[in-house]
């Protein structure tokens, strides 16, 4: 059996590591997230690949031949961070300690070195792995040579080359020169994508073939090509990796050496990777090989084990053990992703990794095996599955709960949710979904929905699966699940404050949105009808407006035609311009030409009664519940990295309540005979958070005195007494106030007001004047989050900013900007979510006649029994004002109506 060459693109993974991880840096302050990403790859293929022969190849610093061939040869792409660029000689040493051979040849890329490198393995009979991103690369592989994305998780041989591309790893060289590449600066051929280059060179076999038969491609590509013709034998040059570099090294300069455990020790000491360091600690040197940081969680020395169960025998085994098991993974297979409608198909458990088990409960096709009876089954499952004391971990077990539901089955002991423990972990480090979290976290690729069920048009229910091909999806599913909570607990153990609030907030807040879900809002359906009805009568008006001032009818709904007429035929002025140079026809270009032309202004209002009418006038009634004659909305705790809620199907948090039409959508959620609707809200809660947060001593006298706090920021800019503020003075109050912590710049403010940018900043300069702390807590922010790469909410929840660094001026300032907004829209959104939950408490406590059907942002809606809506309103101000301690007082403002927009 031939030896196996593994061999590393380094530079690429330095890039990819370096985007991909979190800001992180040692105790002296140097940036170390690059070294990290890198470390962890590596270590991660060592114990992948059972070899000694493992090469890390970089691009070494300074020009190559192709910028004496071509000039421009990337001359576009922008200079190295420099916090990237000094990671990299850390990052080198650090390899070389690992026991590495690390090359870096002068005058060539990575990439010519890596070819090289692999030709000399070959021919001394290895099988060569090269662990790269660039598809540039797909030219080296052969039956000897593949190539493997470690990302991914995706492996490359001569048929995957065509299966991706469309060609043979022989013809990627004319593939590439053809398309060219705007990140090298290889011009190719305009207009030529994947798609047509995959074409010609399947008629045409060769770029030479093509070039001398380029008169035979007809259209406005052919003369493209005839028109590059001269410059793609240069552009062939510059994508053909350089194999014949006359390299001196021999094959066992390619092996691994031993590692000096005291000297790796050291270094990672110094990088501060404290897991790393603990596991080196009593290592030795052939231990070394363990992981960096994210230790397996899945065994390899064991295959997973996975039942499918057909019989009660076997059915009673598993309870048995499900029984005895400290705690169990469990999942549902269903018919639909909409809860309130899907039907159980079959259940997933595991009780410890590489154990897991799947019932099938209701597959139907053809000549189907014969399954244990759903009601039976899930009747003998309900006491074990709403025992509380028996622990589940699931992921996304709200979900799940729904689900059961509708067989009368409320799910209880629900002690862990991985995809919970991997958002209050890291919200922004990847999706939170399990395919995503176990290549992030565990390292490994699982099976997609897609591998059982097809893709697209011919996708098949998850009924219609076989079962063989079922049972391991669905086992594999718990079994994950398990593997995850392993690997997650013990990082969130490490952070008391994010663990306190995974435990305390996010897991006891499940509940409360499951039960708000199955609750659903009425509306009524002929309100929105009528409403349709008036939408469309008033989308045609506009309409005929818009054809009468453009002198000419268009569609008013298409882009391109709206940029003909605005620009082409009305001679407006060209504001801003796409990225591939045509005038803008975006909304924000919108609204400041409606400030001087009326065309523009009817083009947003036909847009936004537009949307109106297709998001909810129309589509409201369609999502009526047919069991439960009810909407229900799915709420998503696992979305928006600050920690705020957001729901889908339909989403209730951007109905809008600034239009006339947008609250009368409002009023189509209505309250069932003998109930109201009462909305509770906390009142200017961020602008309160930040007295709490910045200290400010103008801020929190105002808020403890009861003042409205525009008026008296007014009074405090303007220098003017509270009773000499104006309505437009606390107008312009408002926007700062609000404007400022949500980041808003002297041009913003300018825009708002319809001020001067020089007056706006003598508006942000006054403010700042009277509200010193306030300034100093945006600079304190901002400082720390560049030291840290971080924010926190008051109760510890996290938010990393991975541009906080860039050298992109408007990503930095973004970052910025979410530095000082993050906290307070978080600790806002913790503190409603802690408002639920004791407001959940009380209702099943009290079992009130009310129930919680709807949260957007700040406010809670409940239907309350007309007899209780006093009572039961102060007691919901109570526990609202109650959910946290600032200090400055949180006020709530409760209103009552038959309808949602009367209660607002």
């Amino acid at each position: 059996m031939p030896k196996k060459m593994l061999l590393i693109d380094g530079s690429s993974f330095l890039f990819r590591a370096y985007h991909a991880v979190p800001p992180l840096s040692n105790s002296a302050g140097m940036p170390t997230n690059a070294i990290f990403g890198v470390a962890n790859m590596l270590r991660r293929l060592m114990k992948d690949h059972n070899t000694e022969y493992f090469t890390v190849v970089f691009d070494a610093p300074g020009g190559t031949f192709r910028n004496e061939l071509y000039s421009e040869y990337k001359a576009h792409r922008p200079p190295m961070p420099d916090d990237l660029r000094v990671q990299i000689e850390p990052l080198h040493d650090l390899i070389r300690a690992m026991g590495m051979p690390l090359i870096m040849e002068k005058g060539v890329e990575a990439d010519d070195v890596l070819g090289a490198l692999a030709e000399l393995a070959v021919a001394e009979g290895f099988d060569v792995v090269i662990s790269t991103g660039d598809k540039d690369m797909a030219q080296l592989v052969t039956e000897q040579v593949t190539l493997e994305n470690t990302m991914s998780n995706t492996t490359m041989d001569v048929q995957g080359v065509f299966d991706k591309f469309g060609v043979t790893p022989v013809q990627i060289i004319d593939y590439l020169a053809l398309m060219g590449d705007s990140a090298d600066n290889i011009p190719g051929v305009p207009k030529v994508g994947p798609k047509t280059a995959a074409k010609w060179l399947a008629k045409y076999q060769t770029l030479e073939n093509l070039m001398a038969s380029a008169d035979e491609i007809k259209g406005k590509v052919g003369e493209s090509l005839r028109a590059s013709l001269a410059g793609l034998p240069l552009s062939k040059q510059l994508t053909t990796i350089k194999c014949d570099l006359g390299l001196s090294y021999q094959i066992e300069d390619l092996r691994c050496i031993p590692v000096d455990n005291g000297d790796l020790r050291e270094q990672v000491d110094a990088l501060g990777f404290s897991a790393w360091a603990k596991v080196l600690q009593n290592a030795s040197p052939v231990q070394q090989s363990e992981p960096v940081v994210e230790e397996p969680a899945v065994s390899e020395s064991k295959e997973s084990e996975y039942t499918m169960i057909l019989s009660w025998e076997q059915f009673e085994l598993w309870l048995e053990k499900l029984r005895a098991a400290e705690l169990f993974a469990f999942d549902t297979e269903t018919t639909s992703l909409d809860y309130s409608e899907a039907e159980i198909v079959g259940v997933s458990f595991a009780v410890q990794e590489g154990e897991a088990a799947y019932i099938p409960l209701a597959h139907e096709y053809p000549d189907v095996p014969e399954q244990l009876p759903r009601a039976e089954v899930l009747l003998r499952l309900k006491p074990l599955l709403e025992d509380p004391e028996q622990a589940k971990v699931g992921q996304n077990l709200k979900y799940d709960s729904n689900v059961l539901a509708n067989y009368d089955i409320a799910l209880q002991g629900i002690a862990q949710d991985t995809m919970l423990e991997s958002y209050v972990l890291n919200s922004t480090l990847t999706r939170h979904n399990m395919d995503d979290l176990a290549k992030t976290y565990l390292h490994r690729a699982t099976i997609h929905y897609e591998d059982v069920a097809g893709k697209g048009a011919k996708q098949i229910g998850f009924a219609e699966v076989p079962l063989e091909q079922a049972a391991q999806y669905a086992a594999e599913d718990a079994d994950i699940t398990l593997a995850l909570h392993h690997c997650l607990a013990p990082k969130l153990a490490e952070h008391q404050a994010l663990d306190e609030l995974y435990k305390n907030i996010e897991l006891p807040v499940l509940n409360v949105l499951s039960r708000m879900e199955r609750n659903g809002v009425l509306i009524d359906s002929d309100m929105l009808a009528q409403q349709s009805m008036e939408l469309a009568n008033h989308i045609m008006a506009i309409e005929q407006q818009a054809h009468e001032l453009a002198g000419q009818s268009f569609n008013i709904a298409s882009p391109k035609q709206i940029q003909h007429i605005l620009y082409d035929q009305l001679q407006l002025p060209i504001l801003k311009k796409t990225p591939k140079g045509q005038p803008s026809t975006a909304e924000s270009v919108l609204q400041e030409l409606a400030e001087e032309y009326p065309l523009p202004e009817l083009i947003l209002k036909h847009r936004s009664m537009s949307k109106l009418k297709s998001t909810y006038t129309d589509k409201l009634p369609l999502q009526v519940s047919n069991t439960t004659g009810r909407v229900h909305t799915s709420y998503h705790q696992a979305v928006a990295a600050t920690g705020r809620l957001s729901s889908s199907n339909p989403n209730l948090q951007n109905i809008p309540v600034r239009s006339s039409e947008g609250r009368r959508i409002r009023q189509a959620f209505i309250a069932p005979e003998g109930y109201k609707i009462v909305a509770a809200d906390y009142s200017q809660i961020e602008l309160r958070i930040m007295a709490h947060l910045s200290g400010d001593k103008g801020l929190l006298d105002a808020f403890a005195k009861g003042e409205d706090i525009h008026k008296a920021t007014a009074a405090e800019v303007f220098s003017v007494n509270l009773e000499q503020v104006t309505v437009d003075l606390r107008r312009s109050a408002k926007a700062i106030n609000f404007g400022l912590i949500y980041g808003m710049s002297a041009f913003g403010l300018a825009k708002q007001l319809g001020l001067g940018r020089k007056q706006a900043q003598e508006y942000i300069d006054l403010y700042f004047s009277r509200y010193p702390g306030v300034k100093q807590y945006m600079d304190d922010t901002r400082e720390l989050a560049k030291q840290q790469g971080y924010v926190e909410t008051l109760w510890g929840r996290r938010l990393y900013l991975p541009e906080i660094h860039s050298k992109n001026a408007a990503r930095r300032q973004y970052a910025e900007r979410t530095a000082i907004n993050a906290p307070m829209q978080g600790s806002a959104a913790d503190i409603i979510k802690l408002a639920m939950i004791a407001t959940d408490v009380w209702l099943q406590e009290e079992q009130a006649d009310a129930k919680m059907i709807m949260q957007v942002h700040d406010e809670l809606v409940f239907e309350i029994a007309e007899s209780k809506v006093e009572e039961y309103s102060a007691m919901i101000r109570k526990l609202m004002t109650e959910a946290a301690k600032l200090d400055v007082p949180l006020l709530v403002d409760i209103g009552v109506g038959i309808n949602w927009d009367e209660a607002h």
